[in-house]
């Protein structure tokens, strides 16, 4: 046997250790598959593996919540703008009104007739019912209607004149108004007893 093995191993070619260009590029490559393949065949810690989804699971919690917050911010910062702003309007519909009051002050130092002084203080109330009107303000009707806390507040009672007034409000002291059907201010009467 020892002689066919001595013939084997004198039989083998010898190799050309230096590679051709075409060969060192295909070792590279196939050098670059066996570790992909070492790689994917190197057995995954489930513990790592835990670890890293959580890690990325939490990162992306911290992603929303730090979201969340900087939308909480920006809408808490628009809601206080937009009340600002709703009460600039509001004032900017106002000055108009400021503007004939201090028109009917100066005609007040300079006229004797206090007809036309009483008639420009009528239109400029007008103007401004007019306004409020337009912003969903209404006074409340009071004189005559039966009482109801939801709308008047009593300052006092007084005897009725007859049966039919008990209950009733015989007089308003200071007008109520609602807004958009809710009660901006009570009307303050007087109710018969």
């Amino acid at each position: 046997m020892t002689k066919q093995n001595e013939n084997k191993e004198v039989e083998q070619p010898e190799v050309d250790c230096q590679p051709t260009a075409v060969e060192g590029e295909e070792s590279a490559e196939q050098a670059e598959a066996t570790e992909g393949v070492a790689e994917e065949q190197q057995p995954v810690d489930p513990l790592e593996q835990a670890k890293a989804e959580l890690e990325k699971a939490k990162n992306e919690y911290l992603f929303l919540l730090a979201e969340f917050d900087n939308f909480r911010k920006r809408t808490i910062r628009e809601r206080a703008e937009l009340i600002k702003n709703a009460g600039e309007k509001a004032m900017e519909g106002i000055l108009p009104v400021v503007d004939d009051f201090e028109r009917a002050i100066q005609a007040g130092e300079t006229t004797d007739d206090i007809n036309a002084l009483r008639e420009g203080i009528t239109l400029i109330y007008n103007k401004f019912m007019k306004y409020l009107e337009s912003n969903g303000v209404k006074p409340i009707e009071s004189t005559g209607a039966d009482f109801n806390t939801e709308y008047h507040e009593a300052v006092t009672t007084f005897p009725a004149p007859d049966e039919s007034q008990k209950g009733k409000v015989i007089d308003t002291v200071q007008k109520g108004y609602m807004i958009n059907d809710k009660v901006l201010r009570h009307s303050k009467v007087v109710v018969g007893q």
